[in-house]
């Protein structure tokens, strides 16, 4: 660590301490975050870090992570605190305000930009110079406002479209390559009296996410956002709840509900990601298997997952970079989430591991990596927009799908809401 970064630490130190704060009366939660860590003094320290994974197998590599790091440096216990995933940004940006958060911000990806102009996070510009693998990683998960490095993600997440082996052999349909394909085999499903796809409908980021690979599909970019392709993509949505192949209840469900869901038995698809691998495995008690999201040559399919930062107002910003170097950005830690939750490394040698190229079910992520993966968000977007974006479309999205739009209106509520923001 240089110089430059260690007066910055004190200088942070000083001002959370001036502030005095604690987030308990603005931050109500089942599990109450905490950004008093125990300062580079000496000693027995706390290192918090804020995350939202309420998965069993995504919270498994937070616990592996925490061993890993106590177990190395005994003064040092990890905190590592649950914020529903809806209100971690609100949270990270309030308590910026306040001067406090949290040492270490495990996030969506996405949201740097959103965060960084928020004041929540730290710059990571000396700590990564001096990282010595930090040519291991590809440029495309360095998250950077301004060309200052403030995040950085160990693994890479995408969608896919998992199956149930035993619901396709049982209508005689072979998993799908196209969106023809997949819609003859949804209505075969509900034929059959099984349940057709699941997917996620929040009308935020997350919803975004979901929407994004189908809206592409029929020619929609937020290079040139045009009507027709929205009106055809929420039009499919819309065959898919009136047929019953999508349930209503998709608008409210993160992406965790609609996998249990699936993963409980008794439907057919669910579009999903490879950190559901841990969760497949586990309650699955059925043949299953992945194919890429049928959605073209134009479909794009996000290539997300969370990004790592330190706290802007963390009082150990040296410990919190020791953690995320020792975690994270380690080999050791992109096998772990390799073999917990099926996370594709960041880190070139990780993602040679036996834990990658052995998995059959990493074969259909990586191929939709090459035929369709695309920048999440898009580039396009100013950094400023990023968030209204993801809010407008995936609000659109949820509403086509709890049936309060129409495809018409749901297209034209995106584009007078992109007008102003591109």
């Amino acid at each position: 660590m240089n110089s430059a970064s260690r007066v910055q630490g004190r200088i942070l130190v000083a001002s959370a301490a001036a502030v005095a704060l604690t987030l308990t009366g603005c931050t109500p939660s089942a599990q109450t975050p905490s950004g008093d860590g125990g300062g580079d003094g000496g000693g027995a320290q706390t290192l918090t870090v804020w995350h939202y994974f309420s998965d069993d197998n995504q919270v498994a590599i937070l616990d592996e992570y925490k061993a890993m790091f106590e177990e190395a440096n005994p003064d040092v216990t990890v905190e590592n605190v649950f914020v529903p995933y809806d209100q971690l940004n609100p949270r990270l940006i309030s308590s910026a305000a306040s001067s406090t958060g949290p040492d270490v911000v495990v996030f969506n990806g996405a949201d740097m930009s959103t965060l960084a102009l928020g004041n929540a996070l730290a710059p990571l510009d000396d700590y990564w110079a001096d990282f010595a693998d930090a040519d291991q990683f590809p440029e495309s998960v360095i998250h950077s406002l301004d060309d200052t490095v403030y995040a950085v993600q160990g693994y890479v997440n995408l969608l896919g479209l998992w199956y149930n082996a035993d619901v396709l052999g049982e209508i005689g349909v072979e998993p799908p390559t196209s969106i023809e394909e997949l819609d003859a085999a949804l209505t075969a499903a509900v034929d059959a009296g099984q349940g057709g796809i699941t997917l996620s409908g929040l009308p935020n980021s997350q919803g975004e996410w979901q929407a994004y690979p189908w809206l592409s599909s029929f020619g929609f970019t937020y290079d040139d956002p045009q009507r027709e392709p929205l009106v055809e993509a929420f039009s499919m949505i819309q065959r898919w709840t009136e047929s019953g192949a999508l349930t209503r209840e998709a608008s409210t469900w993160d992406q965790t509900v609609p996998f249990q869901t699936f993963a409980a038995g008794g439907h057919a698809f669910a579009e999903n990601g490879n950190w559901q691998m841990g969760t497949a495995e586990s309650t699955a008690e059925f043949s299953y298997g992945v194919v890429p999201l049928p959605v073209g040559a134009e479909g794009g399919v996000y290539l997300g997952g969370e990004g790592q930062a330190i706290g802007a107002f963390s009082e150990q910003p040296d410990l919190a970079w020791d953690y995320l170097e020792a975690t994270y950005y380690s080999e050791e830690g992109g096998v772990i989430a390799a073999e917990l939750v099926g996370s594709i490394p960041a880190r070139s040698d990780a993602a040679g591991s036996e834990a990658v190229t052995g998995n059959d079910l990493m074969a259909p992520f990586a191929d939709s990596i090459a035929s369709n993966g695309t920048n999440y968000p898009a580039g396009v977007i100013p950094p400023e927009s990023v968030a209204d974006v993801q809010l407008a479309v995936g609000q659109a999205w949820s509403a086509v799908i709890s049936g309060q739009l129409t495809p018409d209106a749901a297209a034209d509520q995106v584009l007078a809401a992109l007008e102003g923001l591109l």
